[in-house]
Protein backbone atom coordinates (compact mmCIF):
# COMPACT_ATOMS: atom_id res chain seq x y z
CA UNK A 1 0.00 0.00 0.00
CA UNK A 2 1.17 3.83 -0.22
CA UNK A 3 -0.72 6.73 1.22
CA UNK A 4 0.34 10.01 2.73
CA UNK A 5 -0.13 10.01 6.33
CA UNK A 6 -1.46 13.41 7.46
CA UNK A 7 1.17 14.65 10.66
CA UNK A 8 0.46 16.02 14.33
CA UNK A 9 2.89 17.27 16.50
CA UNK A 10 4.37 15.26 18.83
CA UNK A 11 2.77 17.50 21.87
CA UNK A 12 -0.73 16.96 20.84
CA UNK A 13 -0.54 12.99 20.42
CA UNK A 14 1.60 12.54 23.55
CA UNK A 15 2.07 13.36 26.89
CA UNK A 16 5.54 15.04 27.04
CA UNK A 17 7.57 14.59 30.90
CA UNK A 18 4.12 14.23 33.02
CA UNK A 19 4.17 14.08 36.96
CA UNK A 20 3.82 11.49 38.49
CA UNK A 21 -0.41 12.86 39.30
CA UNK A 22 -0.78 11.33 42.57
CA UNK A 23 1.32 10.11 45.70
CA UNK A 24 2.33 6.72 46.78
CA UNK A 25 1.88 4.81 49.96
CA UNK A 26 5.83 5.53 51.12
CA UNK A 27 6.35 1.42 51.22
CA UNK A 28 4.95 0.69 47.58
CA UNK A 29 7.28 -0.88 45.40
CA UNK A 30 8.16 0.49 41.62
CA UNK A 31 10.31 -0.37 39.08
CA UNK A 32 13.51 1.79 39.05
CA UNK A 33 15.56 2.20 35.42
CA UNK A 34 18.83 3.09 35.71
CA UNK A 35 20.28 4.72 32.41
CA UNK A 36 22.58 1.35 32.87
CA UNK A 37 19.46 -0.38 32.19
CA UNK A 38 18.34 1.08 29.00
CA UNK A 39 20.02 -0.69 26.33
CA UNK A 40 20.59 1.42 22.47
CA UNK A 41 21.07 -2.02 21.15
CA UNK A 42 18.10 -3.95 22.03
CA UNK A 43 16.10 -0.60 22.08
CA UNK A 44 14.54 -2.18 25.41
CA UNK A 45 14.64 -1.96 29.10
CA UNK A 46 16.58 -4.75 30.03
CA UNK A 47 16.43 -4.80 33.80
CA UNK A 48 14.53 -3.23 36.38
CA UNK A 49 15.04 -2.71 40.24
CA UNK A 50 12.48 -2.70 42.91
CA UNK A 51 12.90 -0.22 45.43
CA UNK A 52 10.27 1.57 47.67
CA UNK A 53 8.38 4.25 46.23
CA UNK A 54 10.01 6.74 49.64
CA UNK A 55 13.27 6.27 48.34
CA UNK A 56 12.79 7.30 44.38
CA UNK A 57 10.15 9.82 45.29
CA UNK A 58 12.31 12.53 45.06
CA UNK A 59 14.90 13.30 42.51
CA UNK A 60 14.16 10.83 39.87
CA UNK A 61 12.22 10.71 36.67
CA UNK A 62 8.49 9.56 37.12
CA UNK A 63 6.89 7.52 34.50
CA UNK A 64 4.41 4.39 34.03
CA UNK A 65 4.35 0.99 32.45
CA UNK A 66 4.34 1.23 28.73
CA UNK A 67 5.65 4.76 28.47
CA UNK A 68 8.75 5.47 26.22
CA UNK A 69 11.92 6.67 27.77
CA UNK A 70 13.84 8.99 25.74
CA UNK A 71 17.97 9.44 26.62
CA UNK A 72 18.59 13.32 26.49
CA UNK A 73 22.17 13.42 27.39
CA UNK A 74 25.41 13.00 24.99
CA UNK A 75 26.26 10.27 23.88
CA UNK A 76 23.14 8.41 24.69
CA UNK A 77 20.98 9.98 22.76
CA UNK A 78 23.34 9.30 19.77
CA UNK A 79 23.72 5.91 20.43
CA UNK A 80 19.79 4.92 20.46
CA UNK A 81 19.06 4.76 23.99
CA UNK A 82 15.39 5.11 23.14
CA UNK A 83 12.73 2.36 24.61
CA UNK A 84 9.60 1.53 25.69
CA UNK A 85 9.46 1.00 29.63
CA UNK A 86 7.93 -2.68 30.03
CA UNK A 87 7.49 -2.56 33.89
CA UNK A 88 7.55 -5.45 36.66
CA UNK A 89 5.67 -2.76 38.05
CA UNK A 90 2.95 0.31 37.47
CA UNK A 91 4.70 2.90 38.32
CA UNK A 92 8.34 3.24 37.42
CA UNK A 93 11.16 6.00 38.27
CA UNK A 94 14.67 6.60 36.85
CA UNK A 95 17.18 8.66 35.28
CA UNK A 96 16.84 12.70 35.00
CA UNK A 97 18.38 11.97 32.19
CA UNK A 98 15.13 10.68 30.71
CA UNK A 99 12.49 12.70 28.64
CA UNK A 100 9.09 10.73 29.17
CA UNK A 101 7.12 10.08 25.90
CA UNK A 102 3.26 8.86 27.03
CA UNK A 103 0.67 7.94 24.11
CA UNK A 104 -2.58 9.55 24.56
CA UNK A 105 -5.24 6.84 24.41
CA UNK A 106 -7.11 6.07 21.13
CA UNK A 107 -5.05 9.00 19.59
CA UNK A 108 -1.14 7.45 19.31
CA UNK A 109 0.02 3.56 20.20
CA UNK A 110 3.14 3.42 22.25
CA UNK A 111 5.00 1.30 20.13
CA UNK A 112 4.69 3.52 17.04
CA UNK A 113 5.72 6.24 18.74
CA UNK A 114 8.82 4.17 19.88
CA UNK A 115 9.61 3.12 16.48
CA UNK A 116 9.30 6.74 15.03
CA UNK A 117 11.75 8.04 17.71
CA UNK A 118 14.05 5.92 16.56
CA UNK A 119 14.25 6.83 13.13
CA UNK A 120 18.04 8.12 12.30
CA UNK A 121 16.82 11.38 10.79
CA UNK A 122 15.03 12.10 14.06
CA UNK A 123 18.48 11.74 16.32
CA UNK A 124 20.43 13.33 14.09
CA UNK A 125 17.94 16.36 14.18
CA UNK A 126 17.90 15.85 17.86
CA UNK A 127 21.43 15.80 18.04
CA UNK A 128 21.81 19.47 16.00
CA UNK A 129 19.11 20.86 18.44
CA UNK A 130 21.07 19.62 21.44
CA UNK A 131 22.27 22.63 24.51
CA UNK A 132 25.18 22.66 26.87
CA UNK A 133 28.50 21.96 26.60
CA UNK A 134 30.79 19.34 26.44
CA UNK A 135 29.53 16.47 27.74
CA UNK A 136 26.33 17.70 29.60
CA UNK A 137 25.00 18.25 26.22
CA UNK A 138 20.88 17.53 26.04
CA UNK A 139 18.30 17.40 23.44
CA UNK A 140 15.38 19.62 24.93
CA UNK A 141 11.80 18.81 25.47
CA UNK A 142 11.01 21.32 23.06
CA UNK A 143 12.49 19.08 20.30
CA UNK A 144 10.42 16.14 20.98
CA UNK A 145 7.43 18.76 21.65
CA UNK A 146 7.57 19.83 17.75
CA UNK A 147 8.10 16.87 16.10
CA UNK A 148 6.01 16.18 13.04
CA UNK A 149 4.68 12.38 13.95
CA UNK A 150 2.78 11.03 10.32
CA UNK A 151 -0.45 9.84 12.09
CA UNK A 152 -2.28 6.98 10.50
CA UNK A 153 -5.58 6.01 12.38
CA UNK A 154 -4.64 4.04 15.43
CA UNK A 155 -4.88 0.61 13.97
CA UNK A 156 -2.43 1.11 11.44
CA UNK A 157 -0.14 2.25 13.80
CA UNK A 158 -0.33 -1.00 15.60
CA UNK A 159 0.00 -2.84 12.19
CA UNK A 160 3.47 -0.86 11.62
CA UNK A 161 4.69 -0.99 14.69
CA UNK A 162 3.93 -5.03 15.21
CA UNK A 163 6.17 -4.99 11.65
CA UNK A 164 8.70 -3.35 12.88
CA UNK A 165 8.65 -5.50 16.21
CA UNK A 166 9.10 -8.81 13.82
CA UNK A 167 11.87 -7.05 12.53
CA UNK A 168 13.54 -6.50 15.33
CA UNK A 169 12.80 -9.57 17.24
CA UNK A 170 15.34 -11.41 14.14
CA UNK A 171 17.87 -8.52 15.03
CA UNK A 172 17.89 -9.80 18.60
CA UNK A 173 18.13 -13.34 18.05
CA UNK A 174 21.41 -12.81 15.99
CA UNK A 175 22.69 -10.45 18.51
CA UNK A 176 21.51 -13.62 20.87
CA UNK A 177 24.09 -15.99 19.04
CA UNK A 178 27.02 -13.58 18.51
CA UNK A 179 26.74 -13.69 22.26
CA UNK A 180 26.47 -16.64 22.98
CA UNK A 181 29.50 -17.38 21.00
CA UNK A 182 31.50 -14.41 22.28
CA UNK A 183 30.69 -16.85 25.94
CA UNK A 184 31.97 -19.56 24.07
CA UNK A 185 35.41 -18.58 22.98
CA UNK A 186 35.76 -17.63 26.80
CA UNK A 187 34.54 -21.17 28.18
CA UNK A 188 36.98 -23.33 25.74
CA UNK A 189 39.71 -20.53 27.43
CA UNK A 190 38.75 -21.22 30.89
CA UNK A 191 38.01 -25.36 30.04
CA UNK A 192 41.96 -25.51 28.50
CA UNK A 193 44.24 -22.67 30.58
CA UNK A 194 42.01 -22.45 33.42
CA UNK A 195 41.56 -18.65 35.34
CA UNK A 196 44.78 -16.53 35.34
CA UNK A 197 44.29 -15.53 38.89
CA UNK A 198 43.77 -19.09 40.59
CA UNK A 199 46.16 -20.70 37.76
CA UNK A 200 44.71 -24.21 38.54
CA UNK A 201 46.77 -25.82 35.67
CA UNK A 202 49.72 -24.96 37.44
CA UNK A 203 50.97 -22.95 33.77
CA UNK A 204 53.90 -20.47 34.03
CA UNK A 205 52.87 -16.89 34.74
CA UNK A 206 54.55 -13.64 33.98
CA UNK A 207 54.54 -10.01 33.19
CA UNK A 208 52.99 -9.11 29.09
CA UNK A 209 55.71 -7.16 28.38
CA UNK A 210 58.33 -9.99 28.59
CA UNK A 211 55.62 -11.66 25.90
CA UNK A 212 56.12 -8.82 23.57
CA UNK A 213 57.97 -6.84 21.60
CA UNK A 214 56.31 -3.66 21.75
CA UNK A 215 53.02 -2.22 23.74
CA UNK A 216 52.63 1.04 22.62
CA UNK A 217 49.18 3.31 21.91
CA UNK A 218 48.21 5.04 18.75
CA UNK A 219 49.18 8.47 17.86
CA UNK A 220 48.99 11.62 20.26
CA UNK A 221 48.70 14.07 17.54
CA UNK A 222 45.63 15.47 15.67
CA UNK A 223 46.20 14.70 12.07
CA UNK A 224 44.43 16.84 9.14
CA UNK A 225 41.34 15.09 8.12
CA UNK A 226 40.40 14.40 4.65
CA UNK A 227 36.90 13.42 3.24
CA UNK A 228 38.04 10.27 1.99
CA UNK A 229 41.49 8.30 2.45
CA UNK A 230 43.52 6.21 4.99
CA UNK A 231 40.39 5.07 7.99
CA UNK A 232 41.33 6.80 11.53
CA UNK A 233 39.76 4.62 14.20
CA UNK A 234 38.76 5.21 17.63
CA UNK A 235 37.61 3.43 20.49
CA UNK A 236 34.38 2.48 19.09
CA UNK A 237 35.55 0.55 16.50
CA UNK A 238 36.75 -1.88 18.37
CA UNK A 239 33.83 -3.74 19.17
CA UNK A 240 33.34 -7.74 19.66
CA UNK A 241 36.73 -9.08 19.36
CA UNK A 242 36.58 -7.27 15.20
CA UNK A 243 38.09 -3.55 13.96
CA UNK A 244 35.41 -1.65 12.70
CA UNK A 245 36.58 0.12 9.58
CA UNK A 246 33.42 2.15 9.17
CA UNK A 247 34.37 5.66 10.23
CA UNK A 248 34.06 9.66 9.28
CA UNK A 249 37.56 9.83 9.61
CA UNK A 250 40.29 9.75 7.22
CA UNK A 251 43.89 11.09 6.49
CA UNK A 252 46.13 11.07 4.08
CA UNK A 253 48.90 8.34 2.81
CA UNK A 254 51.89 10.71 4.10
CA UNK A 255 50.04 11.52 7.62
CA UNK A 256 49.40 7.66 7.96
CA UNK A 257 53.52 6.96 7.04
CA UNK A 258 53.95 9.82 9.98
CA UNK A 259 51.78 8.93 12.40
CA UNK A 260 52.75 4.78 12.13
CA UNK A 261 56.51 4.99 11.35
CA UNK A 262 57.33 4.70 14.89
CA UNK A 263 55.63 1.34 15.13
CA UNK A 264 54.23 0.51 12.07
CA UNK A 265 50.64 -1.80 12.01
CA UNK A 266 50.97 -5.66 10.93
CA UNK A 267 49.14 -8.61 10.22
CA UNK A 268 48.92 -10.16 14.03
CA UNK A 269 49.50 -7.63 16.32
CA UNK A 270 46.53 -7.07 19.28
CA UNK A 271 44.61 -3.83 19.57
CA UNK A 272 43.09 -2.71 22.97
CA UNK A 273 40.90 0.19 24.08
CA UNK A 274 42.23 1.31 27.55
CA UNK A 275 39.58 4.63 28.05
CA UNK A 276 36.19 4.44 29.11
CA UNK A 277 35.16 0.89 27.08
CA UNK A 278 38.09 -0.25 28.13
CA UNK A 279 39.27 -4.11 28.12
CA UNK A 280 38.29 -4.91 24.51
CA UNK A 281 40.62 -6.63 22.32
CA UNK A 282 41.31 -7.30 18.27
CA UNK A 283 43.60 -9.21 16.14
CA UNK A 284 45.14 -7.23 13.17
CA UNK A 285 43.68 -9.05 10.38
CA UNK A 286 44.11 -7.29 7.17
CA UNK A 287 46.76 -5.09 5.31
CA UNK A 288 44.61 -2.96 4.57
CA UNK A 289 45.79 0.48 5.93
CA UNK A 290 44.59 2.50 9.17
CA UNK A 291 45.89 4.65 12.03
CA UNK A 292 44.22 4.75 15.26
CA UNK A 293 43.95 7.21 18.26
CA UNK A 294 46.16 7.01 21.27
CA UNK A 295 43.12 5.61 23.47
CA UNK A 296 43.74 2.50 21.67
CA UNK A 297 46.88 0.25 23.01
CA UNK A 298 48.84 -1.30 20.16
CA UNK A 299 50.24 -4.82 21.29
CA UNK A 300 52.89 -6.71 19.07
CA UNK A 301 53.24 -10.21 20.57
CA UNK A 302 56.89 -11.91 20.40
CA UNK A 303 55.43 -14.80 17.41
CA UNK A 304 58.09 -17.00 19.30
CA UNK A 305 56.13 -16.84 22.69
CA UNK A 306 52.52 -15.98 21.59
CA UNK A 307 49.97 -16.57 19.19
CA UNK A 308 47.46 -13.53 18.58
CA UNK A 309 44.26 -14.98 19.01
CA UNK A 310 45.41 -17.00 22.17
CA UNK A 311 46.86 -13.47 23.76
CA UNK A 312 43.61 -11.57 22.49
CA UNK A 313 41.20 -14.09 23.84
CA UNK A 314 43.57 -14.08 27.22
CA UNK A 315 43.70 -10.02 27.67
CA UNK A 316 39.85 -10.51 27.44
CA UNK A 317 39.58 -13.55 30.39
CA UNK A 318 37.43 -12.72 33.47
CA UNK A 319 41.00 -13.13 35.38
CA UNK A 320 42.78 -10.74 33.45
CA UNK A 321 40.15 -8.51 33.31
CA UNK A 322 39.45 -7.96 37.27
CA UNK A 323 43.83 -6.69 37.48
CA UNK A 324 42.77 -4.64 34.58
CA UNK A 325 39.44 -2.81 37.19
CA UNK A 326 41.54 -2.50 39.80
CA UNK A 327 43.99 -0.23 37.99
CA UNK A 328 41.62 1.52 35.56
CA UNK A 329 41.89 5.22 37.00
CA UNK A 330 39.61 8.02 36.61
CA UNK A 331 36.00 9.62 37.77
CA UNK A 332 34.22 10.28 34.64
CA UNK A 333 35.97 7.95 32.41
CA UNK A 334 38.14 5.08 33.83
CA UNK A 335 41.66 4.93 31.65
CA UNK A 336 44.03 2.23 32.02
CA UNK A 337 48.01 3.47 30.98
CA UNK A 338 50.77 1.87 29.49
CA UNK A 339 52.50 0.73 32.10
CA UNK A 340 50.07 -0.83 33.87
CA UNK A 341 48.81 -3.07 30.95
CA UNK A 342 52.45 -3.67 30.70
CA UNK A 343 52.59 -4.92 33.93
CA UNK A 344 49.54 -7.67 33.94
CA UNK A 345 49.99 -11.25 35.02
CA UNK A 346 49.08 -13.14 32.25
CA UNK A 347 49.40 -17.06 31.38
CA UNK A 348 52.61 -18.35 29.08
CA UNK A 349 51.59 -22.07 28.35
CA UNK A 350 53.45 -23.66 25.33
CA UNK A 351 52.93 -22.63 22.19
CA UNK A 352 51.38 -25.74 20.49
CA UNK A 353 48.74 -25.51 23.29
CA UNK A 354 48.15 -22.04 21.95
CA UNK A 355 47.82 -22.78 18.26
CA UNK A 356 45.34 -25.63 18.86
CA UNK A 357 43.39 -23.00 21.07
CA UNK A 358 43.96 -20.47 17.88
CA UNK A 359 42.83 -23.27 15.47
CA UNK A 360 39.47 -24.14 17.54
CA UNK A 361 38.91 -20.33 18.18
CA UNK A 362 39.00 -19.53 14.20
CA UNK A 363 36.07 -22.18 13.86
CA UNK A 364 34.30 -19.97 16.09
CA UNK A 365 34.90 -16.90 14.42
CA UNK A 366 33.74 -18.12 11.26
CA UNK A 367 30.24 -19.03 12.78
CA UNK A 368 30.43 -15.10 13.92
CA UNK A 369 31.31 -14.09 10.22
CA UNK A 370 28.07 -15.77 9.14
CA UNK A 371 25.99 -14.59 11.84
CA UNK A 372 27.45 -10.91 11.37
CA UNK A 373 26.70 -10.91 7.70
CA UNK A 374 23.05 -12.47 8.56
CA UNK A 375 23.01 -9.21 11.12
CA UNK A 376 24.34 -6.59 8.48
CA UNK A 377 21.65 -7.61 6.10
CA UNK A 378 18.94 -7.41 8.79
CA UNK A 379 19.63 -3.95 10.02
CA UNK A 380 19.38 -2.79 6.90
CA UNK A 381 15.85 -4.28 6.27
CA UNK A 382 14.78 -2.94 9.22
CA UNK A 383 16.49 0.88 8.49
CA UNK A 384 14.66 0.25 4.91
CA UNK A 385 10.82 -1.35 6.64
CA UNK A 386 11.64 2.03 9.23
CA UNK A 387 11.64 4.54 5.49
CA UNK A 388 8.71 2.83 4.22
CA UNK A 389 6.47 2.59 7.47
CA UNK A 390 6.48 5.92 8.14
CA UNK A 391 5.68 7.44 4.29
CA UNK A 392 2.66 5.08 3.89
CA UNK A 393 4.77 2.83 2.09
CA UNK A 394 4.94 -0.28 3.92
Amino acid sequence: MSAKFPTAKLTDIAELNPTLGKKLPAEELVSFVPMASLSAESASVETTQDRPYAEVAKGFTPFLDGDVLVAKITPCFENGKIAQARLQRSHGFGSTEFHVVRARPGIAESRYLHHYLRLEEVRANGQRRMTGSGGQRRVPASFLADLAIPLPPLEEQRRIAAILDQAETLRTQRRTALALLDSLTQSLFLDMFGDPVANPKGLPICELQRLCTRITDGTHQSPAWQKSGIPFLFISNIVEGQINFDTHKFISADTHTELTKRCPIEIGDVLYTTVGSYGNAAVVSTKELFAFQRHIAHIKPDRSKLDSRFLAAMIQSPGVRQQVDKVAKGIAQKTVNLADLKGLSVFWPPLPLQQIFATRIASIEALKATHRRALAALDALFASLQQRAFTGAL
